[in-house]
């Protein structure tokens, strides 16, 4: 859905961008991580089409942003940190207003209304914009862009400045718009919250991508995407026992432990522990590893610099 490739972007006094490339693909949600000023901001700018780079492309559900901008608009919910909101006209017009900005055709009302509802706005059709807390303006303001039903939105920073509820709340429309099959990518500072519905985790440092990869656990509809389990045996083995095992061969550390990717079913996986027990080997645990998002990031983040 997503392509980037060969991407760089300059200011005056900073390259933001450095060959930055990857593939996102359709109906995942991707968490866009990085430290402050890795170019996270100007990388959704360049993919949201408001920023033109100096080299590379990108690619929207095959549409090339450079040579067709307003196309590809179509396919696109952006999201800023900063956005902004007609404070005197009401969360109705509001609404209208960007349906019309869109081209939507027929009655803007209907969509209009079919938005609000969805961001449990229903019942504050009347109120004007500038009257509305924090929480609910960050409710009006992704209402607006995703009124036109875009197959892929990007968010940046949506968490910021909410109170936990509305935190949550977050987290199932992002659930939900994703069920729908669009395609979302993420940025924030928030990693714990990220995990709660991130397929996938994308990290950007000193404007390049230092890893782009799946997250344990995460599901897309019933598809069961790559998951981290950890085995740990109660003391170590030599290698050769790990051998022909269905997940190839496996790296134990100097405790016996091992972390790995599984991409099968929980049959699956107790086919895998029965083959360990078969084995003889001294089986003390087989169950997904739960190292939190946070540090997986910060231990790829370290890796990546001398």
């Amino acid at each position: 859905m997503i392509d980037v490739d060969g991407l760089s972007f300059e200011y005056p006094a900073k390259r933001a961008l450095d060959g930055v490339g990857f593939h996102i693909g359709p109906g995942t949600v991707t968490a866009l991580v990085g430290p402050n000023g890795a170019g996270k901001t100007t990388l959704l700018r360049c993919l949201a089409t408001l920023e033109l780079p100096y080299a590379g492309r990108v690619l929207l559900g095959g549409i090339d942003t450079a040579e067709e901008p307003r196309r590809a608009r179509r396919l696109l919910g952006f999201l800023d940190e900063f956005f902004g909101l007609y404070d005197e006209l009401t969360v109705l017009q509001c609404l209208q207003y960007w349906a019309g900005a869109h081209g939507l055709e027929g009655d803007v009302t209907v969509a209009a209304r079919d938005a609000a509802a969805r961001l449990g706005l229903a019942d504050r059709l009347e109120e004007r914009a500038g009257s509305l807390s924090r929480g609910l303006r960050q409710r009006l303001a992704i209402a607006q862009v995703i009124i036109h039903k875009p197959r892929i939105l990007l968010m940046d920073e949506p968490a910021s400045g909410l109170d936990p509820e509305a935190r949550a709340g977050l987290a199932d429309l992002i659930r939900s718009l994703q069920a729908d099959g669009m395609t979302i990518v993420v940025s924030s500072h928030i990693l714990v919250e990220l995990a709660d519905y991130s397929t996938h985790m994308l990290i950007v440092d000193k404007g390049r991508v230092i890893d782009h990869s799946p997250i344990g656990g995460a599901e897309r509809g019933a598809a069961r995407l790559a998951r981290r389990l950890r085995l740990v045996l109660a003391r170590p083995v030599a290698a050769a026992a790990l051998a022909g095992l269905s997940v190839g061969p496996l790296d134990l550390d100097g405790e016996g432990a091992a972390v790995f990717d599984f991409a099968g079913s929980l049959d699956d996986q107790a086919a895998l522990l029965r083959d360990l027990v078969a084995r003889g080997l001294p089986v003390a645990a087989l169950a997904e590893d739960h190292t939190s998002l946070q540090d997986q990031y910060i231990e790829k983040l370290k890796a990546s610099r001398p």
